[in-house]
């Protein structure tokens, strides 16, 4: 994987191979961040990248200038390559390890914008509770992000917006 634009435009990452996730793809990710650069300050935003895997998303925010960035990933061999990899780049990046929906019902901190990478076997009803709970931790006029598979249609989903499609990968934007 490699980090498409920033301070640290191009640099590449290489995640351990035995890391159970699907990163995001490099045309998916500059798909997304050409949307949200003509929406959003990405420089005055607090983030949260829920499903965190190997902290694409989380390594993107943070190079284009993202101040405080928070990647949650119930892995704990994942926390730790993002941790690392967040330390070696000095990147503002703190991991959580830890359940998504535990962290959700906690309320314990807010954020302008989340994004996230669930499983794509979840049932729309999960990413129904996954959508509603987030809701809590977002600030006003703060932005969702979910990534899933095309074969899903969140369309329906309280506080959806639009979405955007990238081959197989498809980005949910909420907004409440």
């Amino acid at each position: 994987m490699r980090i498409i634009s920033g301070h640290h435009k191009g640099r590449k990452i290489q995640a351990p191979k035995n890391l159970p996730v699907r990163p995001t793809t490099d045309r998916a990710k500059e798909g997304l961040f050409n949307i949200l650069q003509h929406r959003i300050d990405l420089t005055s935003i607090q983030v949260l990248d829920m499903f965190a895997g190997t902290g694409n998303i989380s390594y993107e925010f943070a190079s284009r200038g993202a101040p405080f960035v928070t990647a949650l990933d119930q892995d704990k061999k994942c926390c730790q390559f993002i941790q690392k990899t967040a330390t070696a780049l000095e990147m503002n990046i703190a991991t959580i390890q830890g359940d998504t929906f535990h962290f959700l019902n906690q309320k314990t901190a807010s954020f302008d914008l989340v994004f996230a990478d669930p499983p794509y076997d979840f049932e729309i009803e999960v990413y129904t509770k996954m959508v509603a709970s987030t809701k809590a931790i977002l600030r006003p006029e703060g932005l969702l992000i979910v990534e899933h598979d095309k074969h899903v249609d969140l369309s329906k989903v309280s506080g959806f917006s639009f979405a955007r499609n990238y081959g197989n990968n498809v980005f949910s934007f909420f907004s409440f």
